[in-house]
């Protein structure tokens, strides 16, 4: 911290959803770091996770409005939501936060407010008191003036099939066009972000890469303050989002097992849940590949108590036995950063949302890519087009949500081919690890002091250090 300056006073306001809130509050802990003031306002049952994995910050606990919201008392975790209703009105209960928290920040305005864009009501607030106002999304900025690009061309029609993102630096294009319903909350969603004083991005300017930067501030007129990788100022072992289902002893054991870049690991983060038929492609895919693996399955398939009857319906009868000594399936929360980090692993079948995936770039791992929803059909074609440190599964279904049937199922053979291409060795799988080794190098190197992000984030601080105390 510069000596001749008093500390700013922050204010964060992370979105309720595991995705949101863990890059943002990470993100947080490196301007605590510099002995700047941080205070993370959220609910009760983030803020104990916070108390054990961040004690470098500041937490105001406000009570989320589950009842009011006709949600039941206690839920506060987004991945609870496993219907479209239930997930209204998860979302409604977290716009009724406005209330406590514009009182909190009243009567303790702060230097600055860093929130999340899914609280578009934070403009207002911050406006109306005169208080810089940072963005933050949980995008890359690859993504960010991708849908910028797709969502200002009124020639995109969102019925139509495959098209070329109009506008940009790269010819990319995409399988489908985002569902309409989608697009429009998100352009709303963007236009107010637009209004805020800079957006915080949750990577490293070397994989967003200069090009996208430039277009992004040129085309935008807007800040992009490039200060991740989050999840390398995480602590080691800290417990994210939800507590795991097994032990990092146990994980560390079994991939202790097994040779170097010998493992598949197969998760989808917090909020997809797949089908019995496509988990069911999914398993035999994984077998026919004949490769190690862990796979993550969420918690509501394959219970222990489950019955032969039950899981046959999403496992091949037999599956486990003849699996057991090449396959781990964790059922439920998994230690994501510990396994990615750990030499067995030798690629990562993803949905390609953005935490996930800069927490394979930062581990050095090349990504299989099966986006679902959302900004993941932008994040693949970073990571396998522009990157290339990954290779496409063949989802080509753009879903609203993350759970419910599927349209189209992607194919054990497609999953079975696409884990090969990385796995079985050969010229192409040895450049794409050889890129994804030098993305990682770079992704340590830019927190570092005199990285990209250490001196993004140094002249951040000055920024809003002279509009203080230019007040």
């Amino acid at each position: 911290m510069d000596v001749q300056h008093p500390p700013l006073n922050l204010h964060i306001i992370p979105y309720l959803a595991p995705g949101h809130l863990i890059p943002l509050c990470n993100i947080a802990t490196l301007f605590a770091a510099r002995g700047h003031h941080v205070t993370v306002i959220t609910t009760p049952s983030y803020a104990q996770i916070l108390r054990k994995s961040s004690p470098s910050l500041h937490l105001h606990v406000v009570d989320f409005p589950a009842r009011e919201a006709g949600l039941p008392d206690g839920v506060e975790l987004m991945s609870a939501s496993n219907d479209h209703e239930t997930a209204r009105k998860f979302h409604y209960a977290t716009m009724l936060l406005r209330v406590p928290i514009t009182r909190f920040v009243e009567q303790h305005p702060p230097d600055c407010i860093v929130a999340d864009f899914l609280y578009p009501w934070v403009h207002d607030v911050a406006h109306n008191l005169r208080i810089p106002r940072l963005a933050f999304n949980g995008f890359s900025l690859f993504t960010v003036a991708a849908m910028e690009s797709v969502g200002s061309n009124p020639a995109l029609d969102s019925d139509g099939g495959p098209f070329v993102i109009p506008d940009f630096p790269h010819h990319i294009s995409l399988c489908s066009r985002p569902p309409k319903t989608i697009a429009a909350f998100m352009g709303r969603l963007l236009e107010t972000e637009m209004k805020s004083d800079g957006l915080i991005v949750n990577n490293f300017a070397e994989f967003d890469g200069e090009e996208y930067i430039q277009h992004y501030e040129k085309s935008k007129a807007h800040k992009a303050w490039h200060l991740g990788p989050g999840c390398l100022a995480a602590k080691s072992g800290e417990e994210r989002g939800e507590k795991s289902v097994v032990s990092e002893e146990e994980c560390v054991s079994w991939l202790n097992s097994k040779q170097e870049k010998s493992v598949v690991y197969v998760c989808f983060g917090s909020m997809c849940r797949f089908p019995d038929k496509q988990l069911y492609e999914m398993a035999c895919g994984l077998e026919e590949a004949g490769h190690n693996f862990v796979w993550v399955v969420p918690e509501k398939k394959g219970k222990e108590e489950e019955s032969e009857e039950e899981k046959e319906k999403w496992l091949p009868k037999g599956f486990e036995e003849r699996n057991k000594e090449k396959g781990l399936i964790i059922r439920g929360w998994a230690p994501q950063l510990l396994i990615l980090g750990h030499p067995a692993v030798g690629a990562f079948l993803t949905h390609c949302g953005w935490n996930s995936t800069l927490e394979a770039v930062t581990a050095g791992v090349p990504m299989l890519t099966w986006p679902v929803l959302g900004d993941q059909f932008y994040n693949e074609k970073l990571v396998t087009e522009v990157r290339g440190v990954g290779v496409e599964v063949g989802a080509t279904e753009w879903r609203e949500i993350g759970y419910g049937e599927r349209e189209k199922l992607v194919t054990s053979d497609c999953i079975q081919k696409a884990v090969r291409r990385l796995m079985d060795g050969g010229d192409e799988a040895e450049q794409i690890r050889r890129r994804a080794k030098e993305f990682a190098d770079k992704a340590k190197q830019s927190l570092d002091d005199g990285g990209s992000s250490y001196n993004n984030l140094t002249a951040l601080i000055a920024h809003l250090t002279h509009l203080r105390d230019s007040r």
